[in-house]
């Protein structure tokens, strides 16, 4: 499961919304310069589950500031990708800063979750990263959680199918599919129970993101071979 996967703290990053032939175009096309994420099932069609808990305050601020596509803005979700009690979770904080994006997250577990959600700290021993990068992102979570009296409001749900640069993690093509969504029930855990709603999304989200810079594919190798005209779908 992706518990460790490398994290792109900045990065550049584009969506799109693609029919099922496109995707797989794109795919192939990828696979000339990526890998399957390592975490991902080949079993599975390189797929995996990701589940995020979306907190926001009274007013939903945060869901209104991405409606109305303000470009500084910011989102709070505990993001883990399987049900299972012993598991990992993640407290994230994921900005948008004009044209690129920004992200903290520190791992914990259930019962750090739980606490975040009751709007205290978790205990030391819950917490799974207590170097300064993870440190960090707690108490800028937990400010932030504190600024806007943020509440767990909404999980998200759906298998992605990821691809990476190998080594460096540096571009990352995902696919995510069978989207849908389930009320918070407020109860302080992270168990998903209660009708699923499915958005009407008509194709797959691609994503396409980068962190440093300069361009991918790099230019010597595209020489004569464009991307795909699908893309343009």
């Amino acid at each position: 499961m992706p518990y460790s996967h490398r994290l792109q703290g900045s990065r550049f990053e584009l969506k799109f919304i693609v029919s099922e032939s496109t995707a797989r175009g794109v795919r192939d096309f990828v696979l000339s310069y990526l890998e399957p994420d390592p975490h991902a099932d080949p079993a599975r069609n390189c797929e995996y589950p990701v589940h995020s808990l979306y907190l926001d305050g009274p007013n939903l601020t945060l869901c209104r500031s991405t409606l109305w596509g303000l470009k500084n803005r910011y989102k709070l979700r505990i993001r883990f990708y399987d049900e299972t009690p012993e598991s990992p979770s993640f407290l994230e904080i994921k900005r948008r800063e004009n044209d690129v994006i920004l992200k903290q997250r520190v791992p914990v577990r259930r019962e750090g979750a739980a606490m975040v959600l009751g709007g205290h700290w978790p205990r030391p021993q819950d917490v799974m990263d207590i170097g300064p990068r993870g440190m960090s992102a707690l108490a800028e979570f937990t400010r932030l959680r504190d600024m806007i009296r943020a509440e767990g409001k909404v999980f998200v749900s759906y298998m992605r199918e990821a691809y990476v640069t190998p080594d460096d993690d540096s571009v990352r093509v995902t696919f995510d599919r069978r989207i849908h969504a389930v009320a918070y029930g407020g109860r302080g855990s992270l168990d998903i129970a209660g009708e699923r709603v499915y958005p009407e999304i008509d194709g797959v989200v691609l994503t396409v993101s980068r962190s440093g810079c300069g361009t991918w594919p790099p230019a010597s190798t595209c020489t004569g071979r464009a991307w795909p005209s699908t893309w343009r779908a």
